[in-house]
């Protein structure tokens, strides 16, 4: 395999690791959230934002962790006949469905842009016209003329009234980590197929 593959496999690699790790310490915070939560229902008011933030928090464990666990191999797979196949069987049929996966990762990952884009009050059209001018409008005019061209912000619509864009912001993030990391593994079936180690 070229120089440039290896590199970019052990480069995603690293990242996806260093993100995966700190990503499983947000069980914590999940397990404080929700103390806090019985709590404050048991002993206290019950407070607003517990709930929601205890959602937020599982989504970005979920999302963040997810390429970790794709890089790990922790992932879920039909058993039925692969376990049985050689390694380079194996390869080939992961390089295969990799395929599908990277469509449907593909096809997350512009939903989730054009989610956070209709969250951040772009309403009508393309949103990736609509980030490239609020990103060309914050260069340019600075972060209040950019401010005014985001127009209405998405909010939950509970109690607690949370804005929505971080957390949508955190499942492009995660898509688009693992997007790559699913390259990288495709890249190593592609090493294995041809009796390489990457």
């Amino acid at each position: 395999m070229p120089s440039i593959i290896r590199g970019y496999v052990r480069g995603v690699d690293a990242m996806n690791r260093f993100i995966g790790r700190l990503a499983m310490y947000l069980i914590f915070a999940l397990i404080g959230v929700l103390m806090w939560s019985s709590v404050s229902k048991t002993f206290f008011d019950p407070t607003l934002w517990t709930l929601e933030t205890a959602q937020f928090v599982m989504v970005a464990y979920y999302v963040l962790g997810g390429p970790y666990s794709i890089q790990m191999g922790s992932n879920v797979r039909m058993d039925l006949f692969y376990g049985d196949w050689s390694a380079r069987q194996k390869a080939w049929m992961d390089a295969f469905t990799v395929l599908f996966l990277m469509f449907y990762l593909g096809v997350l990952l512009y939903g989730a842009i054009g989610s956070a884009a209709y969250s951040l009050g772009h309403f009508t059209g393309e949103p990736f016209s609509f980030f490239w001018q609020l990103f060309t409008t914050f260069i340019t005019e600075g972060p209040s003329a950019a401010k005014e061209q985001m127009g209405f912000m998405e909010r939950s619509p509970t109690a607690w009234r949370p804005y929505i864009w971080p957390v949508k912001a955190i499942m492009i993030l995660g898509v688009t980590l693992m997007l790559l990391q699913v390259l990288a593994e495709f890249f190593r079936d592609i090493g294995r197929i041809r009796g390489e180690e990457i």
